[in-house]
C-alpha cells in the first residue's frame, strides 16, 4: 500500500473517534451532560455572572453597612475559593455518575514494516492498518458505584454548606470591621471634645495665674492634663487609621484604599432576646452550616466504607469489540466479539482489608470532629448570648454615667471660673466625662458586634439580617469629626 493511501486510510479510521471526542469537548464547553451543576450552591459575589457589577463601584460614595457587606462578598477571595471548591466536588460527582455509563474506545494503528532478510520475501516491505473498537459496561459490582456516588454527593453537600459558612464568616468580619471603624470615629470625636475641654481649662488656669489669683501648680496641672488629652487624641487617630485599613481589607481592597462611611446615627437601641438559651443552642445545632458540612462529611466517610468493602468483591462486566486489520501482504481481517467477564479478586496482599480499616478509622475521625464542633457551637451561642445580655445592661449604665459625668463637669468648670472651685476638681470631672464617653462608645460597639455574633453563632447571619442591623449607634454628644483627614 502506498504511504499516501495509508495516511488517507488512517484519517478515515480516525473520523469516528475524533467525532466522539469533539462531541464530548462540546459538551464540556457548553453543557453539563450529567446535570451536576444543579446541585451546586448559588454563586456568591465575584463567582456570579454579574461580577462586573460587583467591581463597577469605585467606593467613592459614603458607604452604609449593607454596602460594606456587599463589597466583602463581591471582592473577598474567600468566597471565590469556597465556590471553586464546590465546583470541584460537583465535577467529582460527575465522575461518580459516569461509572453508570458504558465506555467506548477506538484504537487505531498504522505501521510500516520491513521483512527479515532471511525471509522468503527478502528485502521487501509492507504496511499494516488496524482499527479496534471496544465497548464495555459494568453490570454489577456489589454496590461499589452506589457507595462512590453517595460519597461524592455528600462531599458536594459538605462543600455547599462550607460555602454558606464562609459567607457568614465574611459577613461577620465585615460587620465587625464596620462597627469598629464607626466606634473609632466616635472615639476620636470624644477625644477631640476632651482635648478642647482640657485646652479651655488650661487657658482659664493660665489666665488666673497671670492675674495673680492662681498658683503655678494649678497652671502646670492644667497644662499636663491638656498634653495628656492631646496624646490621647493622637492615639485615637492612629487607631482610626488602622480600623480603616482593616475595613478596606475585609472589603477585598488594599489597606491604603480610602473609603468613607455614612455618619453614625444618634440612636441607642437595645435588643431583648426573645428566646431562651436552650432553644437558641438547639436552633444553632440545626442550622449552623459548618455543622451541616461536618454531618455530610460523616455520611461521605460512611459511604467510603461501603465502597471499600464492595471493591473487594467480584464484578460482572459486558464487553463487545470489533477488530479490523488490513495489510499489503495478507488479506483483510474483520472480527467481532461479545462476552461477559466476571472478575473475582482472590488475594490482594491484604490491601482490601487495610483499606476498609482505614475507611472505618477515617469515619471515626469525622464523627469525632462533628461532635467537637457541636460542643463548640453550644459555647459560641452561650458566649454571644451572654455578651448581648451584658451589652444591653451596659448601655443603660453607660447612659446614666455619661449624663452624670457631663453635669459634674459642667458644674466643676462653672465653679472654677467663678473662683469657688479648684483646678483638681475641674480636671477630675473632665477626665471622668472623657472616660464615661469612652465607656459608652465601647458598650455600643459591644452591643453591635454581640448582636451580629449571636446571629452568626446560630447560622442566621445573612443579607436580610445585615439589613436589620443599625448603621452605627456609637455616638457621643460632640461635633462630628471629619474622619477622612486621618485616613492613609
Amino acid at each position: 500500500m502506498h504511504k499516501t493511501s495509508i495516511r488517507i486510510a488512517l484519517l478515515l479510521a480516525l473520523i469516528p473517534a475524533s467525532s466522539v471526542f469533539a462531541a464530548e469537548s462540546i459538551w464540556y464547553k457548553q453543557n453539563d451532560p450529567l446535570n451536576t451543576e444543579i446541585e451546586l450552591p448559588p454563586a456568591v459575589g465575584a463567582s456570579t455572572d454579574n461580577y462586573s457589577a460587583c467591581t463597577a463601584s469605585d467606593y467613592q460614595d459614603l458607604l452604609t453597612l449593607s454596602d460594606v457587606a456587599e463589597a466583602a462578598l463581591c471582592n473577598n477571595p474567600q468566597t471565590r475559593e469556597a465556590y471553586a471548591n464546590a465546583k470541584v466536588q460537583a465535577a467529582q460527582l460527575g465522575v461518580a455518575k459516569s461509572a453508570y455509563l458504558p465506555t467506548l474506545t477506538d484504537n487505531v494503528g498504522a505501521n510500516q514494516n520491513y521483512s527479515n532478510p532471511a525471509s522468503v520475501t527478502r528485502g521487501s516491505s509492507y504496511n499494516t492498518l488496524s482499527n479496534s473498537i471496544v465497548a464495555s459496561y459494568l453490570l454489577y459490582d456489589f454496590g461499589n458505584r452506589d457507595a462512590t456516588l453517595e460519597n461524592a454527593r455528600q462531599l458536594l453537600q459538605a462543600a455547599s454548606a462550607t460555602q454558606n459558612s464562609t459567607v457568614q464568616a465574611v459577613l461577620l468580619a465585615a460587620v465587625k470591621a464596620y462597627y469598629q471603624t464607626q466606634s473609632a470615629i466616635a472615639a476620636l470625636s470624644a477625644t477631640l471634645e476632651a482635648e478642647r475641654a482640657a485646652e479651655e481649662s488650661f487657658k482659664s488656669a493660665d489666665a488666673k495665674y497671670k492675674a495673680g489669683v492662681s498658683t503655678p501648680a494649678d497652671k502646670l496641672q492644667a497644662q499636663t492634663a491638656f498634653a495628656q488629652a492631646t496624646l490621647t487624641r493622637i492615639t485615637a487617630e492612629g487607631t482610626l487609621r488602622t480600623a480603616y485599613g482593616t475595613l478596606a481589607n475585609v472589603m477585598g481592597l488594599n489597606a491604603n484604599r480610602v473609603v468613607r462611611l455614612v455618619p453614625s446615627n444618634n440612636q441607642l437601641a437595645t435588643q431583648d432576646i426573645g428566646q431562651d438559651i436552650d432553644s437558641l443552642i438547639t436552633l444553632a445545632q440545626q442550622r449552623r452550616p459548618d455543622l451541616l458540612a461536618s454531618e455530610a462529611q460523616v455520611r461521605a466517610a460512611q459511604a467510603s466504607i461501603d465502597a471499600s468493602k464492595a471493591a473487594a468483591k467480584p464484578t460482572v462486566s459486558l464487553s463487545t469489540s470489533n477488530n479490523y486489520q488490513d495489510g499489503t501482504n495478507f488479506t483483510s481481517n474483520n472480527t467481532s466479539s461479545l462476552g461477559v467477564t466476571v472478575s473475582i479478586p482472590l488475594f490482594g496482599g491484604y490491601s482490601p482489608t487495610y483499606k476498609i480499616r482505614s475507611a472505618e478509622a477515617a469515619a471515626e475521625v469525622k464523627a469525632a470532629q462533628r461532635d467537637s464542633l457541636r460542643l463548640q457551637i453550644s459555647l459560641d451561642v452561650w458566649t454571644a448570648y451572654q455578651s448581648l445580655r451584658t451589652a444591653n445592661e451596659s448601655i443603660k449604665s453607660a447612659e446614666a454615667l455619661v449624663a452624670s459625668a457631663k453635669e459634674s463637669s459642667r458644674v466643676a468648670i462653672g465653679r472654677y471660673k467663678a473662683g469657688v472651685g479648684n483646678i483638681i476638681d475641674t480636671l477630675n470631672a473632665q477626665s471622668s466625662l472623657a472616660s464615661a464617653n469612652q465607656q459608652k462608645i465601647q458598650a455600643m460597639l459591644n452591643w453591635d458586634i454581640a448582636r451580629a455574633s449571636l446571629a452568626q453563632s446560630i447560622g442566621a447571619l445573612d443579607n436580610a439580617m445585615i439589613q436589620s442591623l443599625p448603621e452605627a449607634s456609637s455616638q457621643v454628644d460632640s461635633q462630628s469629626v471629619d474622619s477622612s483627614k486621618v485616613q492613609p
